[in-house]
């Protein structure tokens, strides 16, 4: 039997409820502490406490033992030097791999630990005979959405027609403390307009609160303004519904939300995806590019509002170049490690130096800039043969403020008559 079981987690999957869940499938007595409650001001008291935790649950054997947050006590010895020392941590730890040693696997204990920072514990902790297996949970799939959703919508009234399968469509990358929040807030959507029940609006509204951020009413934009985030906005919508195997767009708005987005568009993955191919990722950077495409073919200038798109296609191109060996001139050779992450979305530098020439350096720059300006001629390309919709659908959102899915396939729809197929422009944008 294993030893120790290290559950590797992104925050808010539901580490502590599967560790519950499992004591009471097992039915043996459950003690759980926190990592930080180990460290003390004092040297000695965090490693008493760690004997006395190991003491209490060898005389209620068998047992299991749930240490959450592990990095507060196991972070790497000797990791950070200039940093100063820390000597009660350290024992702590001594203490902790002492106990893991002493286990007798007869007397029924079984150590859980939970973490969402693997990559800074002790390497003494990883070994064989210690945590002997790492389980790894993730966020849920789309049919553990729809089994999460079903559990939480038991709290709320819904309408009939609201569908956890459609719900659990919207929200790839969504974890169990997400999708509660989903639910809440969508509640808190029908209770503020007097509603009997959540209707599948509300859930729309509130994906959006979460996503996107708060409407800001009270920021004004002048009609040029509006004018020009309409087009940017449009501009991303026609060449997402252009170009073949992009993620259907869901809706698009020019109501301000968050600190910065002026406008947004909501694109609702068909299924959960793994793997992206070349092909893929170019018709991704290009959807990205649409926006300052469409205020180049319709304004013949350029405007701030690209700058997290600029940032999105930048760092896909780079990595095709330097982490997926995606461009010819450089073969199939990755420059770059992959940054680190602490299972969440922000990357840790690596802290690794340059292992490349000044020469190949160049060669990467240029590279990307290729990629890049690829994917914007072929957005300049569709919009300017899509030219009478893209007038069409952006007056039509500059009207409504809000468009749907179903009302922009209508609109291209009726646009497509007059426009030249966009196979042809897509082709030509690559040939050139």
């Amino acid at each position: 039997m294993p030893k120790g079981i290290l559950l590797v987690v992104p925050p808010g999957t539901g580490k502590t409820l599967l560790v519950r869940a499992v004591a009471g499938e097992a039915g043996v007595p459950f003690f759980s502490i926190n990592g930080s409650e180990f460290v003390e001001m004092f040297v000695g008291v965090g490693a008493a406490r760690v004997r006395d935790l190991f003491e209490q649950a060898r005389q209620k054997a068998p047992a299991i033992i749930f240490i959450d947050e592990l990095d507060a006590l196991g972070r790497a010895r000797g990791a950070y030097p200039g940093m100063g020392g820390n000597d009660e941590k350290e024992q702590t730890l001594n203490q902790l791999l002492s106990e893991l040693d002493g286990f007798d696997p007869r007397e029924g204990l079984v150590l859980l630990a939970a973490t969402n920072r693997p990559e800074i514990l002790d390497p003494a902790l990883l070994r064989a005979g210690r945590f002997d297996r790492q389980v790894l949970v993730d966020r849920p799939d789309k049919t553990g959405r729809i089994a999460i959703l079903n559990v939480h919508l038991k709290k709320a009234k819904t309408a009939s027609d609201v569908d956890p399968e459609q719900v659990a469509a919207l929200t790839p990358g969504f974890s169990g403390a997400d999708l509660a929040n989903l639910v809440n807030e969508a509640a808190l959507l029908a209770t503020r307009r007097g509603a009997e029940a959540v209707v599948p609006d509300d859930f729309t509204q509130a994906i959006e609160r979460i996503v996107a951020g708060l409407e800001k009413k009270n920021r004004l934009l002048n009609p040029r303004e509006r004018k020009v985030v309409a087009y940017h906005e449009m501009g991303h919508v026609l060449v997402a519904m252009s170009l073949p195997h992009m993620d259907a767009v869901h809706k698009v708005s020019i109501i301000p939300r968050g600190i910065g987005a002026l406008g947004y568009t909501i694109q609702r993955p068909t299924e959960d995806r793994f793997l992206m191919s070349q092909g893929e990722l170019k018709n991704k950077m290009a959807v990205l590019m649409g926006g300052r495409a469409a205020e180049t073919v319709m304004f013949d200038e350029i405007s701030t509002g690209a700058a997290d798109d600029l940032a999105k296609v930048t760092d896909i191109a780079r990595s095709m170049v330097t982490r997926f060996g995606m461009a010819e001139a450089l073969g199939p050779i990755a420059y770059e490690d992959e940054p680190q992450r602490f299972l969440g979305p922000i990357p840790m530098p690596s802290g690794l130096q340059r292992r490349y020439s000044e020469e190949t350096a160049r060669r990467i720059d240029a590279a990307v800039r290729e990629l890049v300006d690829s994917a914007f001629e072929t957005a300049t390309t569709i919009l300017r043969e899509k030219r009478a919709t893209l007038d069409a659908a952006a007056e039509e959102l500059l009207r409504k403020e809000t468009l749907a899915g179903e009302e922009l396939s209508r609109l291209i729809d009726q646009g497509s008559g007059s426009d030249v197929s966009v196979d042809v422009a897509v082709a030509s944008a690559r040939e050139s």
